[in-house]
C-alpha cells in the first residue's frame, strides 16, 4: 500500500513537473495507471486530492488555472520548485541538527528530520554531520500538552482560536476567544502570547491551564501581530521575568533551589528555614504556589494575599 502511494505520488509530480500546460484531472487521469483503476469518479476525485495536498505538503508549489472554457488545469512550474544552491558551514549545519534535535521526543520530528533530508538533497555537504557536530549536546523542549500542536498551527496559518482556560485562582475554567500569536518555552512551560477578543487586550496564556480541546475558528485577526521581540518580552513579562521592587519568603532550606538562584540576599534562620529576598515582578505569586508548603511570603502584604488566594482556589479544586 504504501510502495503503491509513493510511486502514485511521484507519477502525479512528474506528470505536473513535465507539463508546459495545466493539465485537467481528465488528462491527469488518463496519464497516471492508478488512476486509471479507480473504481469511479468520486474515488478518483478523493484519490487525486489527497494526493495534490500530500505534494503541497512535501513542498511541491502546484498552480491551478482556469482557461477561457472555465477548465481548471494543474501544473507545478519547474522554477517555482528549484532551490537556489544551499551554502552552509559546519557551523550553519550544526546549528540545523540541535534545532532537528530539540523536536525528537514532539510530532514534529518527522519533519525536522524532512526538513534536513531536503537540504541535503539541495546541497548539503556531504562530509558534513548536522547531528554529530556536537554530540554532547542532546538539547531538549517537553511538549506534553496536548494544545500544543493545535496552537502552534494556529499560529503558523492566523486561526482564530477558543478554547477553556482555568486561571490559577479560579475553581472552574472560562471560555476564551483568542488570535494567536507565539508560542514560548518559559522555565520549562508553554505559554501562548494572543490577543484576547474579549477583553480587548494582549494576554499571555499557559498551555498547561488550558482544558479541554482547542477548537479554531474562521476569519481573520482583528488586530496585527507584533513582531517576534515584542511576542518575547511579553512572555517574559507575564511569566515573572519584569521585576521592578523586591519581595521577601522563608524558604525551606534544601528546597526551591529556583528560587535561590534568582535571589538577591540569603539569611540563615535556622529550624530549617532561610529567608530570601528575591525580585519581584507580574506572575510571581503564581510561581510561588508552585511550591507549595515550602515558601511563607512574608513581605509585600498584596503578594502574600495573592499567593493565599491562589492557595484557596487549589484547595477548592
Amino acid at each position: 500500500m504504501a510502495i503503491a502511494k509513493a510511486e502514485r505520488l511521484m507519477n502525479l509530480a512528474l506528470c505536473l513537473l513535465g507539463t508546459r500546460r495545466p493539465l485537467s484531472k481528465r488528462e491527469l487521469r488518463e496519464s497516471i495507471e492508478a488512476y486509471l483503476e479507480a473504481g469511479s469518479d468520486d474515488s478518483f476525485n478523493r484519490m487525486f486530492e489527497r494526493d495534490k495536498d500530500d505534494l503541497r505538503e512535501l513542498g511541491l508549489v502546484i498552480e491551478t488555472v482556469e482557461n477561457l472554457d472555465g477548465e481548471v488545469g494543474y501544473l507545478a512550474r519547474r522554477d517555482s520548485n528549484r532551490l537556489p544552491p544551499i551554502t552552509l558551514d559546519a557551523e550553519e549545519a550544526a546549528a540545523l541538527g540541535l534545532a532537528a534535535k530539540v523536536w525528537q521526543q514532539a510530532r514534529l520530528a518527522g519533519a525536522a528530520s524532512g526538513a534536513l533530508q531536503k537540504l541535503r538533497a539541495a546541497g548539503l555537504p556531504e562530509d558534513v554531520d548536522p547531528y554529530g557536530a556536537h554530540g554532547a549536546l542532546e538539547p531538549r523542549i517537553p511538549v506534553h500538552e496536548a494544545a500544543f500542536e493545535p496552537l502552534m498551527l494556529a499560529c503558523r496559518d492566523r486561526r482564530p482560536v477558543v478554547f477553556d482556560y482555568r486561571k490559577a485562582n479560579a475553581a472552574q475554567p472560562g471560555q476564551r476567544h483568542v488570535e494567536p500569536w507565539a508560542l514560548e518555552c518559559w522555565r520549562g512551560h508553554w505559554y501562548l502570547a494572543g490577543w484576547d477578543r474579549d477583553r480587548g487586550a494582549e494576554r499571555v496564556f499557559r498551555l498547561s491551564r488550558i482544558t479541554g480541546k482547542v477548537r479554531s475558528r474562521s476569519g481573520r485577526f482583528t488586530v496585527p501581530v507584533p513582531d517576534v521581540v515584542t511576542v518575547r518580552e511579553t512572555v517574559a513579562s507575564w511569566a515573572g521575568e519584569s521585576a521592578d521592587r523586591s519581595a521577601r519568603i522563608r524558604l525551606r532550606s534544601a528546597a526551591g533551589y529556583p528560587l535561590r538562584a534568582k535571589a538577591t540576599v540569603v539569611r540563615e534562620l535556622g529550624d530549617g528555614w532561610d529567608e530570601l529576598e528575591i525580585p519581584y515582578g507580574h506572575g510571581l505569586d503564581a510561581w510561588l504556589v508552585e511550591f507549595g508548603p515550602d515558601v511563607v511570603v512574608l513581605a509585600p502584604a498584596e503578594l502574600r494575599a495573592d499567593v493565599m488566594d491562589r492557595l484557596r482556589a487549589v484547595a477548592k479544586g
